[in-house]
């Protein structure tokens, strides 16, 4: 980055240097041709709970590296306000998340492409999922990659929970599968993880840190974007707060372009704060309408999921292994790079079905972990043994908004998921609270099966289950959407299939923000593809040569 008078300059500005940042800051700035800064509103990614894979339980709720964002209430959250963790560091949400790596199915990238975005479907998409990581372990050559940056692993922990719930699975007809990122997703298996030699393998550590060395990479951390400055219908720079709403204002232009990666919520927080929105909205909070763009904020979506809880008998569970002394021997495993629970991710058994067997293809997510959390939070273990299992919809129909609050760029904006809104996503989600439990009911299950804890034995009927995900479900993390990709004559659509925001010259957006319908699957591989593809478009890169692959049964 260089500094022309008072102000900093770089040909290309991030903002954001969540799991596209990192992968664009990479991108961007090899062979040293291009100028790129990079700007993070939280803290380096310094923190030992970062890198320790559990850690994740630590930073759930720490504002410090989380921005710990809370949704709206509304009708099917009973009147509760849910807490919606992203990531506020190097790496964003891949550095605070629970390490499983999960693409989606085919069919999620075939609807982008339908909806009129060129390039987006899955044989367009498949090359750059394999560009960026190296699948370690069995692998089919065609669909996983070999030389990225991003290591992926498989589970290497088994249980003999976690085998008696595959187990149970396939007694009701959920097949196995050897890998849900590969030929077909449908089916049971223990989960992959962004875990490697132990540590977190976040995008900060796969992308950002190779390539910090780079004298035309500049980091700059604590830096909280405030608005985009524009000259007429050209965005050409970012105004930011270095140190918080205490620190120096500064400002950094781009000579060529501005990305915006920094998510879902504060991607479109950040375009409307500069005047670029739904005019109605923007003058209510006394903005000047720099450009209107009715879509910024709106077709927001999530994962909202029910989470069982179920009491153990004859095994030990993690809420006995990770806590009091027998975490020690647990903490020398981790050590000493043998399996052990404090190198786990998030969920380590996975399921992809369906709740109609009458339907083609898989809507239902059913994720097991040999563990129990107070109120069904992963954030504090019960004190019993215990096992979860939670259930969402992959495809939800529900949709909400992200809005101002104010005109303040340090107020948390307002976020309305309308979580389980649709009719069809409750009865998806209901159906797969009655799959759970015709597993926990199978003969596999039946030597540790110690009874429901949560919703309870006593809860039967589809209004008393509704009624228990309204008391208790939670988002499941994966906000996504609010700046939506579509062509110019849809309505709803804020940027093109080049990511280019329709109206606007030097202008981009390349994070989860732009999907345009939700994908099956954690966010966190789908946003280091986006980065990955937005770094051809950017440079004017020819992209790689489709890789089609034939449809398989379960494959989408």
């Amino acid at each position: 980055m260089r500094r022309e008078g008072t102000m900093d300059t770089a040909d290309y500005v991030i903002v954001g240097a969540g799991s596209a940042g990192c992968v664009l800051a990479n991108r961007l700035s090899e062979g040293g041709k291009f100028s790129v800064c990079l700007l993070e509103a939280g803290p380096p990614d310094w923190s030992p709970y970062i890198h320790i894979p559990t850690g994740f339980m630590k930073l759930m709720n720490h504002p410090t590296y989380n921005w710990c964002y809370k949704s709206e209430p509304s009708e099917w959250t009973a009147g509760r306000a849910i807490p919606v963790p992203r990531g506020k560091t190097l790496g964003g949400s891949s550095s605070i998340n629970g390490n499983v790596f999960t693409r989606g199915n085919r069919e999620d990238f075939n609807t982008w492409a339908q909806f009129g975005n060129r390039g987006w479907g899955y044989a367009d998409v498949l090359p750059y999922f394999k560009r960026y990581e190296t699948k370690h372990g069995v692998r089919d050559e065609t669909y996983r990659g070999s030389n990225g940056e991003l290591a992926i692993t498989d589970t290497d922990w088994t249980h003999p929970l976690c085998e008696a719930f595959i187990e149970g699975a396939v007694s009701i007809g959920i097949p196995r599968t050897s890998d849900y990122n590969g030929a077909a997703q449908e089916g049971i298996s223990y989960t992959q993880r962004t875990i490697y030699k132990k540590r977190r393998m976040s995008a900060a550590r796969a992308f950002l840190k190779p390539a910090r060395s780079r004298p035309n990479l500049t980091v700059v951390t604590q830096a909280h974007a405030t608005s985009l400055l524009l000259e007429g219908k050209r965005v050409t720079g970012v105004r930011y707060m270095k140190g918080g709403r205490r620190g120096s204002p500064r400002t950094v232009k781009a000579n060529r372009e501005v990305i915006l990666c920094s998510g879902v919520f504060n991607s479109a927080q950040l375009l409307q704060l500069s005047g670029i929105g739904d005019p109605q909205h923007l003058t209510q909070l006394g903005i000047t309408v720099k450009h209107a763009l009715k879509g910024v904020g709106l077709n927001l979506r999530d994962h909202y999921a029910n989470r069982f809880t179920a009491r153990v008998k004859n095994a030990e569970t993690l809420n006995e292994r990770a806590q009091g002394l027998k975490l020690l021997p647990e903490i020398a495993k981790w050590v000493l790079n043998r399996p052990g629970v404090l190198s786990l991710p998030a969920t380590t058994v996975y399921a992809f079905w369906r709740s109609n067997p009458d339907i083609p293809n898989s809507d239902l997510q059913l994720s097991f972990v040999p563990a129990s959390y107070e109120m069904g939070r992963q954030a504090k273990l019960d004190d019993f043994p215990g096992m979860s299992i939670a259930t969402w919809q992959q495809r939800p129909e529900s949709s909400g908004y992200v809005r101002l609050r104010s005109s303040d760029p340090f107020e948390m904006p307002i976020i309305q998921p309308n979580y389980l809104d649709s009719e069809a996503d409750r009865a998806v989600v209901l159906a797969g609270m009655k799959t759970v439990r015709r597993i926990l009911k199978t003969k596999a299950m039946e030597p540790y099966y110690d009874g429901e804890d949560f919703p309870g034995e006593h809860v039967q009927s589809d209004a008393e289950l509704l009624e228990s995900i309204r008391q208790r479900g939670t988002t499941t993390f994966h906000p996504a959407g609010s700046c939506k990709m579509g062509p110019v004559s849809d309505p709803l659509a804020v940027v093109s299939d080049e990511l280019r925001v329709h109206g606007l010259q030097g202008l981009r957006v390349a994070d989860a923000s732009i999907m345009p319908r939700m994908i099956s699957a954690n966010l966190n591989a789908a946003c280091m593809m986006i980065g990955e593809k937005a770094s051809d478009l950017i440079l004017a890169r020819a992209p790689p040569e489709p890789i089609v692959t034939p449809a398989v049964e379960g494959a989408l």
